[in-house]
């Protein structure tokens, strides 16, 4: 089984999660599913059979943080490079035809958030940009054709 990459940052969000749904949200549904056996006959009881279709996906939710949470290879701050595009980097890249920078941080799919400039490293750009050096061209394709990059700065 492959690890999957993610940032201290994404696997600390991860068992924060994790933790909210089992502290908080699995007792709530518990307290729901005990109020709507207190209705009665349960095969005709729609509040039973919508408490426990939200266990069911609760517990599904549950199930899927804590495998990626086990399954994690966690990249420190202090292991991120400088000298090349990895995991946890910021870079700086530039648009070859339109001049046009942008700084994004390449981060494991689970913590991919495009508004947070945050793609995953299994994206065609965050592919394209593995181990890339300042000065580097890389080619990315897009619905729209190629687009050419350069590598400003690479940061942490």
């Amino acid at each position: 089984m492959e690890k999957k990459r993610m940032s201290r940052e994404g696997y600390e969000n991860l068992k924060a999660q994790l933790h909210e749904l089992i502290t908080v949200q699995r007792p709530e549904i518990a307290q729901k599913l005990k109020e709507a056996r207190s209705y009665g006959d349960l095969s005709e009881n729609a509040e039973y059979d919508e408490a426990k279709n939200e266990q069911a996906l609760l517990e599904h939710k549950i199930a899927q943080l804590q495998y990626d949470l086990d399954n994690a290879e966690v990249i420190e701050d202090d292991n991120i490079s400088l000298d090349e595009i990895g995991m946890g980097s910021v870079m700086t890249i530039r648009n070859t035809d339109t001049g046009e920078t942008e700084s994004l941080k390449i981060v494991g799919t689970n913590e991919a958030d495009f508004f947070a400039n945050k793609i995953s490293d299994e994206s065609p750009i965050g592919k394209a940009a593995m181990r890339k050096r300042v000065g580097d061209v890389f080619l990315v394709e897009t619905p729209n054709g190629e687009v050419k990059y350069e590598v400003v700065e690479i940061s942490k």
